[in-house]
């Protein structure tokens, strides 16, 4: 209870330098002291020894490399936490010390929203004498069981009733740069045992999984790509079945993810379970505004998001199986009705739906609304060849890159977005408009998004990015706080 009541956290938002947090800065001397490694007489055992490259209690003096991860004031002491990137360990050291200073670490599997029970990692105590002490190593992540943590050291002074512990921090294990280190916080999210990311919601998770294979591919570090197997399995009997659910825009985004996987692994599973999926929306396309598909099973709402992703769905599909026809007839379908229905405004901007009277609502032009029509046309023109959707998709984009209503400075916004903001959906929605941006980018001669996309990603690494490789859902900063969809679109944004 003592922590619980005591823990004094220092809750600083420290950006480090883009070489320190990407690849790891130039070894940082270890406190100047007299003080030897407390031998294992002096430390309390973990309650659960962690072993990867070295077990958990290594001498702080093996280390070939040393970086500062952060330090701070603890009274007149000063408390730091040190990382060794070659090891993925860490230790804690406290320097101008007392006897009897108590000196931990607290180890994080949950992205620092909780620690274990009993995991006062390495603690010890300042003996007479010495100016200066320290933990010795203990791992940052377990993998033995997919477990990707964070660290930081803790100190209770001789006498003082108050704790404080140094922000959590991590070693460039699997965050080596901008891509990297924005994957591995967000798989900090990551659950083992539900195959989704905590946080965060259903069709939210489906993003995050599919920021993750698009981290694989684009970074080529695969040490992640276990989620796919584990959330397919772990989630196929899941809501309504095959990934469906009330919401044919969830249902979507589920297959979405699936083909995704199936470009990622080969397995033929993924793609079927795709099938499944565009196959269930499709029954919810009939002839009410002359057509389009339903948002929920509730039929009471026609707008873009489920169509938009109808058509990319349906265009993917026919990309990857041979000799298709009919998924192919559904996406020029599905565009041939987006295009002329209203909801794309005088402006080239997608408003959210229409109203009862099959109008245009002139409801929000949210970001994602922007940009999953740019993806699909860009299966479409892979479908067909035709330059007419790549041309149609250029012009939507050139207007949703340049409106000021949604770059306010050149940095892309949501509208109403604000520190603190976007709700449980509202932080997915830029990083899927970066995603879909990219994807037409690539396709494009010259690649004219490329210096947009770049001044997003610069943007939201240097304001919008705690210690730790967390981001904020406002790309121009401040950081406001950490979930697993504001963490997705960072993801999509440094993979574009």
């Amino acid at each position: 209870m003592l922590r619980a009541v005591f823990c004094a956290v220092a809750l600083m938002v420290v950006l480090a330098p883009a070489a320190a947090a990407s690849t790891g800065a130039p070894p940082t001397p270890a406190p100047t002291t007299d003080a030897p490694p407390p031998s294992t007489g002096n430390a309390v055992k973990p309650m659960a020894t962690v072993c990867d490259k070295y077990c958990d209690g290594r001498d702080p003096a093996l280390a070939p490399q040393v970086r500062l991860g952060t330090a701070t004031p603890a009274g007149s002491r000063q408390l730091a936490l040190y990382l060794d990137d070659g090891d993925d360990m860490g230790w804690g050291a406290i320097t101008n010390s007392a006897p009897g200073d108590e000196l931990w670490l607290d180890r994080s599997f949950d992205a620092g929203r909780s620690w274990a029970a009993g995991s006062k990692i390495g603690d010890t105590r300042t003996p007479a004498g010495y100016p200066g002490w320290r933990t010795l190593m203990f791992n940052v992540d377990d993998w033995n069981t997919t477990g990707v943590g964070l660290l930081r050291a803790c100190a209770l002074p001789a006498g003082a009733t108050t704790i404080t512990c140094t922000d959590w921090r991590r070693t460039t294990w699997n965050s080596y740069d901008r891509r990297t280190a924005a994957a591995t916080a967000l798989m900090e999210d990551y659950n083992t045992t539900t195959g989704l990311f905590d946080t965060t919601g259903w069709w939210n998770s489906a993003n995050a999984l599919t920021a993750i294979i698009g981290n694989i591919r684009a970074s080529g570090m695969g040490s992640y790509a276990y989620a796919v197997a584990r959330t397919y399995d772990k989630n196929l009997n899941a809501q309504g079945g095959n990934f469906t659910n009330a919401y044919n825009d969830d249902t979507e985004w589920w297959g979405l993810a699936w083909v995704a996987a199936y470009d990622l692994t080969g397995d033929t599973r993924y793609l079927t379970t795709a099938r499944f999926d565009a196959d269930h929306v499709q029954a919810y396309w009939d002839s009410t505004c002359g057509g389009g598909v339903w948002w929920s099973d509730a039929r009471t709402y026609k707008n873009a998001i489920p169509t938009a992703l109808y058509i990319q769905l349906n265009a993917a599909l026919h990309n990857r199986i041979p000799g298709d026809t009919k998924y192919l007839q559904r996406a020029r379908a599905g565009w041939t009705w987006f295009r002329d229905s209203g909801m794309i405004n005088a402006q080239n901007l997608v408003n959210d739906g229409l109203t009862s009277t099959c109008v245009n609502n002139n409801q929000p032009t949210w970001t994602y609304n922007q940009g999953v029509p740019l993806a699909a046309l860009t299966e479409l023109y892979r479908a067909t060849g035709d330059t007419a959707y790549l041309d149609q998709a250029r012009t939507l984009a050139d207007t949703s890159t340049t409106s000021v209503s949604l770059n306010p400075n050149g940095i892309l916004h949501d509208p109403g977005d604000r520190p603190g903001g976007g709700g449980a959906d509202g932080p997915t929605f830029k990083g899927v408009y970066a995603r879909d941006l990219s994807a037409l980018n690539a396709a494009l001669p010259g690649h004219p998004y490329s210096a947009y996309l770049k001044r997003q990603a610069d943007s939201a690494y240097a304001t919008d990015r705690n210690g730790f490789d967390q981001y904020g859902l406002v790309w121009s900063g401040p950081f406001d706080q950490s979930d697993a969809a504001r963490q997705q679109s960072a993801v999509d944004l440094m993979n574009s």
